[in-house]
């Protein structure tokens, strides 16, 4: 006969196992997520913005267009059903709408969720600070009214995991959204990033600082976006079949171009790249892409990507580059200048360790003050290693794209950059909660939250 007071430990045990058997059998065990609803002035009345007369001072086309097709904008060409001409400032509300249409693990109680999701367009709301000059001066304010919003509205969604169990799309670079609140003078962007009511968030950024402690870089967003799995795999073996006929290629707008043609400007990497393919016409491709119009047409810059080996992606205004992912899509291995391009940056979808395997860095002071012919470079690697790298690059594509997820087509366990972003950022929630919960909140900031989350999940 059992002893009776083994039994309390033998239901325990039974307890315990059927609860771990339980995890074990639930796609959505950590997975679930809450999306607030907030009222229209954080989200669907910004996209108003897209044709407000101040957006006159930016460079960048209007929008409003780009709203088609579910926010991935206006289709180029009827025999091309997979290529965009998607806008990345509206990486907010096609996140927003994924979730809320095709994401399997949502919760209507934010009790019981992992994570919630707020759905406010931030950079579309930094727009009037960024480029109205009556509110140049208010930038501090970025951002305040959907606190105010929290603290009124959501007071214990604030209070019990002190925001960290919070995330949101930031369809910017962070260095936008970094002013000090009280910078004098007052310099470009808004103070977003730095405003203690949001230090505890985790935000999704184009761009990270180097520095990061509540952004993560993610993805731009591309002009490819197939709808299944045959479309996907039809397209690599395009990429990977493509005749490249030329070595290498630079994409970039008219400032760069006219810096290299101007004797006197200051030598910098861009126009060095510029003045290296003009004197090598016969090994280096030059696509200007000055006033928007590679925004506009894609196809200028994607074909000539099918044909060249290698794409140069030299820093601009920030170290990220839209072109990045787009080389990276059409198979043409990208070659950078310095580890901030996209090393330091994008740990969740791109595997850190084996940058090596898939791209090509060449030091910015070599090329500029050292006299190294990036050609030159280039040239000496191997074709069979330029072939294996080529294999790896298209094997990441799936990972740095946003598919076309209104066909409801079984991708058959392929991730791409929204499904990484989103298991990033509850991986990242989740080990800050746990942290937070041991009552050693000062161990958050030691967390990396990169360690072989790539490695584990991209097999090579």
């Amino acid at each position: 006969m059992a002893d009776p007071t083994s039994i309390p430990t033998l239901l325990l045990l039974l307890l315990s196992s059927l609860l771990f058997t339980a995890s074990l059998s639930d796609p959505c065990a950590g997975r679930r997520i809450h999306i607030l609803p907030l009222p229209p002035r954080f989200n669907s009345d910004l996209l108003s913005l897209c044709n407000a007369s101040f957006l006159a001072l930016s460079d960048s086309p209007p929008f409003c267009d780009s709203f088609e097709n579910d926010f991935l904008g206006p289709r180029i060409q009827d025999r091309s059903p997979c290529l965009f001409r998607s806008d990345p400032r509206l990486l907010e509300p096609l996140f927003h709408h994924r979730l809320q249409s095709s994401y399997p693990c949502l919760t209507p109680s934010a009790s019981q969720a992992d994570a919630v999701f707020l759905p406010y367009y931030a950079s579309l709301d930094a727009l009037p600070f960024l480029f109205s000059p009556p509110l140049f001066n208010s930038s501090p304010s970025h951002g305040l009214s959907l606190h105010q919003y929290l603290r009124s509205d959501h007071p214990g969604l604030l209070s019990r995991r002190h925001g960290y169990d919070l995330f949101l799309i930031l369809s910017g670079v962070a260095w936008d959204y970094n002013q000090k609140p009280n910078a004098d003078p007052v310099l470009w962007g808004t103070s977003f990033l730095q405003l203690p009511e949001f230090v505890n968030f985790t935000i999704l950024t184009l761009e990270s600082r180097p520095w990061p402690w509540q952004e993560h870089a993610i993805p731009y967003m591309t002009s490819f976006h197939p709808s299944s799995l045959p479309r996907l795999n039809d397209w690599l073996s395009r990429a990977a079949r493509s005749t490249r006929t030329t070595l290498m290629l630079f994409a970039g707008g008219g400032a760069s171009v006219k810096a290299a043609a101007s004797p006197t400007s200051r030598p910098n990497i861009r126009s060095t790249i510029i003045s290296q393919c003009a004197n090598r016409t016969n090994m280096c491709t030059l696509v200007d892409c000055s006033a928007g119009v590679c925004t506009r047409d894609p196809i200028l810059y994607i074909i000539p990507m099918l044909k060249s080996k290698f794409c140069l992606q030299p820093p601009g205004d920030t170290p990220t580059r839209r072109s990045t992912f787009s080389s990276i899509i059409t198979g043409c291995i990208p070659v950078f200048f310095e580890s901030t391009s996209a090393k330091k940056q994008y740990g969740w979808h791109l595997p850190k360790s084996r940058y090596d395997e898939f791209s090509v860095y060449i030091s910015k002071e070599d090329v500029v003050f050292g006299g190294v012919r990036i050609a030159d470079v280039l040239e000496a690697i191997p074709e069979e290693k330029v072939r294996r790298m080529r294999d790896k690059v298209l094997e990441l594509a799936p990972r740095v794209m946003y598919i076309d997820h209104r066909s409801g087509d079984d991708f058959k366990g392929v991730k791409d950059a929204f499904d990484l972003a989103i298991d990033g950022a509850l991986r990242q929630i989740q080990r800050r909660v746990q942290v937070l919960e041991k009552g050693d909140s000062n161990q958050i900031y030691f967390i990396d939250d990169e360690v072989g989350e790539v490695q584990s999940a991209f097999g090579f």
